[in-house]
């Protein structure tokens, strides 16, 4: 253990020696070789990043934390901290400022998923019954529902009569990722609900969906989603990207569990599992965007 710490402090303070070597090779800061070696997106924020909560000044350290609305005075003082002259690197202000809003949205994303996860699904609360009722009509328009408490609702994949109970998990995080899907891309949402029903690939949509969900929430807080979402944010991430996202991973384990054909839903934990692994390689590479229809506009190039 004394070994390993020792080794720890004088593997700090080599980095420490060699970043101000190559500074005064190359009279820029590590944050301006980030931003003038690396491109826009998932590479060069993740770098940024690292490179702020690695600091030795907490200035630095606590920008990535900062308020949205602080950003812009947060640069200026890192700025000012490095001794950067901003008229002679006026892009380098326009990178780190886009890499921020990045880090600090992705900050607050999570904290806004959280929220609506831990909110539970309330049957006296006429938005949440609402946002329920046009579940049902987005993903069976032809068919009314007869009844608010019916066992209509197991032909969209719920449990029982009352869809209520089976949101205890995701609390309404879940209604409002299933709602997205249904009426934003309600022409796959149906299809996908549809082979739900046959036999051959049997499992519950809306249950499905739910634990769908718990997966995308996971990615979300672990960081893994970090490489997606830098990717196809040109500045902050917001709810609708984490939407987006579930319908990609929805419409993605579909075909998924088609393709591993399982013998029936008792192997959903197996095919869940091996999914979500193929997703966390796929997140390794910082390339990655998900969902590439949703990528980032092309100002973000030229930041």
């Amino acid at each position: 253990m004394f070994v390993q710490v020792c080794l720890y402090f004088y593997c700090k303070c080599l980095w420490r020696c060699l970043k101000f070597v190559v500074r005064k090779l190359t009279g820029r800061c590590e944050l301006q070789r980030i931003c003038y070696n690396t491109k826009p997106g998932a590479a060069r924020t993740m770098k940024i990043e690292a490179s702020l909560k690695g600091s030795k000044s907490k200035r630095l350290q606590t920008s990535v934390s900062v308020h949205p609305d602080a950003i812009e005075k947060t640069i200026d003082d890192i700025m000012e901290l490095k001794r950067i002259n901003p008229d002679i690197n006026p892009q380098l202000g326009i990178s780190l400022q886009a890499c921020l809003l990045q880090i600090v949205g992705y900050r607050n994303l999570i904290a806004e998923v959280e929220k609506l996860r831990r909110e539970p699904y309330d049957s006296e609360n006429p938005q949440h019954e609402e946002m329920l009722l046009k579940l049902w009509k987005c993903l069976k328009p032809n068919s009314p529902l007869k009844a608010r408490i019916s066992k209509q609702w197991c032909e969209i994949g719920f449990q029982g009569d009352d869809p209520k109970t089976d949101f205890r998990g995701m609390g309404l995080l879940g209604l409002y990722n299933l709602v997205y899907f249904a009426e934003w891309d309600t022409e796959v949402a149906q299809q996908v609900l549809s082979d739900s029903l046959q036999p051959k690939y049997s499992y519950s949509f809306a249950i499905v969906g739910i634990n769908i969900t718990d997966l995308a929430y996971n990615l979300l807080v672990s960081g893994a989603l970090k490489t997606h979402f830098y990717n196809v944010a040109p500045e902050a991430p917001t709810l609708t990207h984490f939407q987006q996202t579930f319908c990609y991973l929805m419409h993605e384990f579909h075909k998924f569990w088609i393709e591993e054909d399982p013998l029936d839903i008792m192997e959903f934990n197996r095919v869940r599992e091996k999914f979500h692994r193929r997703i966390l390689k796929q997140l390794q590479n910082p390339e990655m965007a998900l969902c590439p229809h949703f990528a980032a506009s092309e100002s973000l190039v030229n930041m």
